[in-house]
């Protein structure tokens, strides 16, 4: 099954691939891993003050839609991607709040739903106290391709 089937039977819709919003690029091939800049959710506020876990699990999850997006911009196919390596992904957080693995899931979920084992990952998933644009949450990542 192709990964757009896949997507497709999910009833997955992935949005455009984000143009950068600063001087950079969205994404770099280098030999057989493709590394995407961080992309941030739709969702603005800060996680342990006014959103809440589920909140930022779904804003995660946007931007693991973001991630598939550019990587389909980058690869002509979501077909080439042989495994997800690294997630790497940042809250917009208090100081007290200590739930950021779980905010991250909302991401690292929709790559596992999407690839199965080939999306199972290495990650990080640390607190930020201010992200860009006063979003909730950024993630970037790594695909090995073929």
């Amino acid at each position: 099954m192709t990964i757009e089937t896949k997507l497709a039977e999910l009833e997955i819709t992935l949005p455009d691939a984000p143009a950068p919003a600063a001087n950079y690029v969205p994404y770099v091939i280098s030999g057989n891993l493709l590394f995407v800049s961080g992309q941030i959710s739709a969702l603005k506020g800060k996680l342990g003050a006014d959103l809440a876990v589920e909140d930022g699990a779904e804003a995660a999850r946007g931007c693991g839609l973001a991630l598939l997006a550019q990587a389909r911009a980058a690869l002509g196919s979501l077909d080439r991607v042989k495994r997800v390596v690294k997630l790497g992904g940042f809250v917009n957080s208090t100081a007290e709040f200590t739930d950021q693995p779980e905010v991250v899931n909302g991401c690292s979920n929709l790559m596992v739903e999407v690839f199965g084992d080939k999306g199972r990952h290495a990650r990080a998933a640390v607190s930020a106290p201010a992200l860009p644009r006063g979003v909730a949450v950024e993630i970037e990542a790594v695909f090995e391709i073929e």
